[in-house]
């Protein structure tokens, strides 16, 4: 079992993409936030917020400025900012951040079938904890998905409506990310 289909219990994931939308994340039902905004100068204190509330963090490396998604700017994050776990597009920030013990979220964007086939394999690669696939408001897709990985997949992106998110849940997806506070 991968640890973390244990500390997902609301299906819906807040992906907070403005500092200003974090108190309404902290606030909503969600029990799983991922940050895809801040610096080295204020991350660390978010973090901190989201863990103050009980809640499950996650960092996408790619979008903290002034922290970079190599090793050494993955050790920083383990040890300084210490969120339960990362995302990342990069099967080599994956791998890095699983030898410093994080939690690892592989994100996909599946614009073809090519793009399905080649970020199965490097999930295979990398052994991420799970994968976000992009656009998740495909339902075949993260059903295909789901059929072609024991991996847990998380739905990210382009979700407006209640029913997106339950079409996803149906498919298969462990959790849905979604950046409208409406829908936490």
């Amino acid at each position: 079992m991968y640890p973390i289909v244990d500390l997902v219990e609301h299906q819906t994931i807040a992906a907070v993409q403005k500092e200003d939308d974090l108190a309404k994340a902290i606030a909503s039902q969600v029990n799983v936030i991922f940050l895809l905004t801040g610096s080295i100068l204020n991350v660390k204190a978010m973090v901190d917020r989201v863990k103050e509330a009980g809640k499950v963090v996650f960092l996408h490396m790619e979008f903290i400025e002034g922290i970079a998604a190599d090793r050494g700017g993955i050790a920083y994050v383990a040890q300084h900012v210490q969120p339960h776990g990362i995302i990342s597009t990069r099967s080599q920030v994956i791998r890095t951040a699983k030898e410093l013990k994080l939690l690892t979220i592989q994100r996909m964007f599946l614009i073809d079938r090519n793009a399905i086939g080649k970020g199965i394999k490097m999930a295979e690669q990398a052994t991420p904890d799970a994968i976000e696939v992009m656009p998740g408001i495909m339902p075949r897709i993260v059903r295909e998905m789901t059929a072609l990985t024991p991996l847990p997949i998380i739905a990210g992106g382009l979700f407006a409506y209640r029913h997106e998110i339950d079409e996803a849940l149906e498919a298969g997806a462990l959790a849905v990310s979604v950046g409208s506070a409406e829908l936490w």
